[in-house]
């Protein structure tokens, strides 16, 4: 095989002339599909990258995979029944979808829900937002070589999923809130639950910080990596940790309090560089917070009723049913028709462990939503994946898009 030489080099450029052969180099990119995977088989995210040797030169994300038209299902649902394929949106934070929509509809309804059942959605929030963050965590170690980390985040998750299943019945998609309340009230072992694992959280988070917060190889791949400013965040829609790693201290809990998250003490975590490694810090002190968050509701829970005493909006008791002829004509009532919804609009916002998660709902006074419409926290994170790769390279790729989202976190399979 004939090896390319110097004075070969030097006889092509004579030929093409200098400039011709200075634009030819230039104008050779490679363009690489990368996707679409996800751990499911179907996909979530495509990128297609131009690459000069393993530099990044531009991007295009290609989105949509999982579109499923769920805004369009809840407009042919009834307002209960739509919650429970809103839950699906994001299957790893199906109760931050419910308290979005369930507040937007009682918004539209004047009414609001016993302190119980508002202690109780944040207590369960908050237990979520750890569990998406630990497959967030989980995920995104493990693609960048940190192993153990994966089978400690699930492990990890196994527990709350298990209160999530003690009070619920359901694991993945509990369907758990209502409009006026919680679907029932918590089990008699749901505190003893909560309380073993907020007790023995803090071991479990010391473990995680001991295997990556001081690893050199991480932080060689994490620090200084896809870093984003300020400016360019909030130009792109970013909000949740994404944001915050930028230092920007925007957390819909603070900023228009809902649930009674006014009467809890917690702190937002920022960041100083809005790089991977920002990002990193400021999710795993979100735990940290989410777990005091968590604490507090466990042991200042109210007593009393768990859903608001209307028989035009609340199922009624099964005793009450079987005995009160009433009863069982609203209970009838609400199972096949459900309950109209005075004429309006409304946007509600809440803090999920992605960002900031809004339900624009419409009624037009009927038993079922005219118009939902979610601002969906991770369409805004994956438009920026393009702006934020740009210029670094191959391999940091995956460090930076395992940041952003963590359905993104196994994006390289």
């Amino acid at each position: 095989m004939h090896e390319t030489t110097k004075h070969d080099v030097q006889d092509r450029r004579q030929g093409l002339g200098e400039s011709l052969w200075i634009d030819e180099v230039q104008q050779e990119r490679m363009t690489v599909s990368v996707g679409p995977h996800h751990p499911s088989t179907h996909g979530v995210l495509r990128l297609i990258l131009e690459l000069d040797g393993e530099t990044i030169t531009d991007a295009e994300a290609e989105i949509g995979f999982l579109h499923t038209g769920i805004e369009k299902h809840a407009e042919h649902l009834t307002w209960q029944q739509a919650i429970t394929v809103l839950d699906r949106m994001d299957y790893l934070s199906p109760l931050s979808n419910n308290l979005g929509y369930v507040l937007a509809v009682e918004k539209l309804l004047g009414v609001e829900p016993p302190r119980r059942a508002q202690y109780v959605r944040v207590l369960l929030t908050e237990l979520q937002r750890i569990a998406s963050h630990l497959v967030w965590l989980a995920t995104h170690a493990l693609d960048l070589g940190a192993q153990s980390i994966y089978f400690y985040g699930f492990d990890m998750r196994e527990g709350i999923l298990d209160i999530f299943e003690e009070v619920s019945g359901a694991r993945m998609n509990p369907s758990y809130f209502r409009v006026g309340g919680l679907a029932q009230d918590v089990t008699p072992g749901f505190v003893r639950m909560v309380d073993a694992y907020l007790r023995a959280f803090p071991r479990r988070m010391g473990e995680l910080r001991a295997i990556l917060d001081e690893n050199p190889i991480w932080l060689a791949r994490v620090r200084r990596t896809g870093a984003v400013t300020p400016e360019q965040a909030l130009a792109w829609g970013l909000t949740g940790p994404n944001l915050r790693a930028c230092g920007v201290g925007y957390d819909v809990r603070k900023a228009f309090p809902y649930s009674a998250y006014q009467e809890f003490d917690f702190e937002v975590p920022l960041g100083e560089h809005g790089d991977v490694y920002d990002r990193y810090l400021v999710r795993m002190a979100e735990m940290e917070q989410s777990a005091r968050i968590a604490r507090q509701a466990l042991d200042g829970l109210p007593e009393g009723r768990y859903r608001v005493e209307d028989p035009k909006l609340s199922l009624p008791p099964k005793e009450e049913v079987r005995r009160s002829m009433e009863a069982l004509i609203h209970h009838f009532k609400l199972v096949s028709y459900g309950f109209d919804v005075p004429a309006g609009e409304v946007y509600q916002a809440v803090e999920s462990p992605r960002g900031e998660i809004g339900f624009y709902v419409v009624s037009d006074g009927g038993n079922r939503p005219m118009r939902v419409r979610v601002r969906p926290p991770s369409f805004y994170n994956t438009q920026a994946i393009p702006l934020i790769i740009r210029g670094h390279l191959v391999a940091d790729m995956v460090a930076i898009i395992a940041s952003i989202d963590p359905v993104f976190g196994e994006v390289d399979r």
